[in-house]
């Protein structure tokens, strides 16, 4: 399940991570009231789980209250990759200096997370990975031990971050290692990272992806799952405890067990056929 930007950050600020004033509005006018009480100039970002908000005039930066007002009816007007925004975050504007990208994940070949960091900050750490994979400094942190002292100043040091700031990333990518363990996350991202005029780390955007098998833990989280996302056939195949999900083929899966599902799903492709779908109806 994914998480909004906005609660993202908010869980992030949880466990230490400095991040900029900002509350969620769903109209111009809480806008406009959040941007009087955290202070001019703003930016006022579209709430969405879908990238590339920024080139589809999802995030918009504002010096004043009229300009608020403009900028928010505009973003809440937009559908962005198919997905209506029906809210925005106002977060105080930071003065970029250096943007930098830290994100865990999990990384099922060495069965372990990896943190990794990179001078790369602000793009799509995808699109660094395939251009210039050079660029990413990783690490692997043994779940048993936790991300120790030492991991973070190589990240630090891999990235050519300089030692001023090592202090202040060490505690941030605790902090998110913290909030990845913490929320039964499959990702946590930070990106960008910025170092401020001041000399300060911030983090300016946040992700968190969260593993579906692990939020009966977390009933508050689930509460806040964006149904915008989902097919309405993957909404209904949820509330009866089954893991469906759509595909673009035509032919149908109906199966026991998610090995068998995808097994079925790979004899298809091999024969020239796609399916339509991935299902699970539970295994013996």
């Amino acid at each position: 399940m994914k998480l909004h930007e906005y609660y993202s950050k908010r869980i992030f600020s949880e466990y230490g991570i400095p991040i900029p004033p900002g509350e969620l509005a769903k109209t111009p006018t809480e806008a406009q009231k959040i941007a009087k009480k955290i202070g001019f100039p703003v930016v006022i970002k579209s709430q969405v789980l879908v990238g590339g908000r920024g080139k589809s005039g999802g995030i918009r930066v504002a010096k004043t209250s009229p300009e608020v007002k403009q900028h928010t009816e505009d973003i809440l007007a937009l559908t962005i990759k198919g997905l209506p925004v029906r809210m925005v975050l106002v977060d105080q504007a930071a003065d970029i200096k250096t943007e930098i990208y830290l994100g865990i994940t999990n990384d099922r070949a060495a069965r372990k997370p990896v943190i990794m960091a990179s001078a790369a900050g602000g793009v799509d750490i995808e699109e660094v990975a395939h251009k210039t994979p050079e660029k990413i400094i990783k690490c692997h942190i043994d779940p048993l031990m936790g991300l120790q002292s030492y991991q973070s100043r190589d990240l630090a040091a891999g990235i050519d971050l300089p030692r001023e700031h090592w202090r202040a990333f060490g505690k941030i990518a605790l902090g998110l290692w913290k909030a990845y363990v913490g929320s039964d996350a499959t990702l946590a991202e930070i990106n960008p990272l910025v170092i401020t005029g001041d000399g300060e780390l911030l983090a300016v955007d946040g992700k968190m992806v969260l593993d579906d098998n692990a939020l009966f833990r977390h009933t508050d989280l689930e509460e806040l799952r964006d149904l915008d996302v989902d097919q309405e056939a993957e909404i209904r195949a949820r509330e009866h405890g089954l893991s469906f999900i759509k595909l673009d083929g035509d032919i149908g899966c109906m199966v026991n067990g998610a090995g068998l599902a995808m097994t079925t799903m790979d004899i298809i492709k091999l024969f020239g056929g796609e399916p339509a779908n991935f299902l699970d109806i539970g295994g013996g």
